[in-house]
């Protein structure tokens, strides 16, 4: 038996010679298979496909939880452990207006807004960091453990000036 006929036993393709045209040809079109050709992975229809931006990035189950307090708003912004922001919610973007943006009520449905997306892009564990003096601190807390999540540390982080910014003036009422 010679060099090639024991090649062509074990399942391998003829040695040709290096500068022949058909040797060439020969590895083009291996190169240039399709995807079906090699083994690739079934083609995903268009329609499962997520879309849009971030709806296939798949979150950790741990976050942190950034509630921002103001005397105006409230605002709960879901992030995982990197940064990247996987949930949001806001007392305007869930119907609220003018002065009812700012009350414990609507901080409540903020909260309970921002946990259901988070609990569906499966975050489970938050660490929650509060910001500002607003009236929906404690509710807003409150509803992002009554919505599911597993609140592990509660942090105030609101800046405090060290003489600073001249304050607003006092309101008389």
């Amino acid at each position: 038996m010679d060099k090639e006929n024991l090649a062509e036993e074990k399942g391998e393709p003829k040695a040709e010679p290096k500068g022949s045209a058909e040797a060439i040809l020969a590895a083009v079109d291996d190169v240039n298979q399709a995807p079906d050709d090699v083994g690739a992975e079934e083609a995903v229809p268009k329609a499962a496909v997520p879309r849009g931006k971030g709806r296939g990035t798949v979150f950790g189950s741990t976050g942190i939880a950034h509630i921002r307090a103001t005397f105006n708003n409230t605002m709960v912004t879901i992030a995982d452990t990197k940064g990247r922001v996987c949930a949001w919610s806001t007392a305007g973007r869930a119907g609220f207006k003018g002065s009812r943006k700012s009350t414990a009520f609507a901080a409540g449905v903020v909260g309970q807004e921002a946990a259901r997306q988070a609990l569906a892009r499966g975050v489970r564990e938050v660490e929650v960091r509060v910001q500002g003096p607003g009236a929906g601190r404690e509710t807003a807390i409150r509803s992002l453990q009554s919505s599911g999540l597993q609140i592990t540390m509660i942090k105030d982080v609101t800046p405090i000036p060290h003489n600073g910014c001249r304050p607003r003036k006092r309101r008389r009422v």
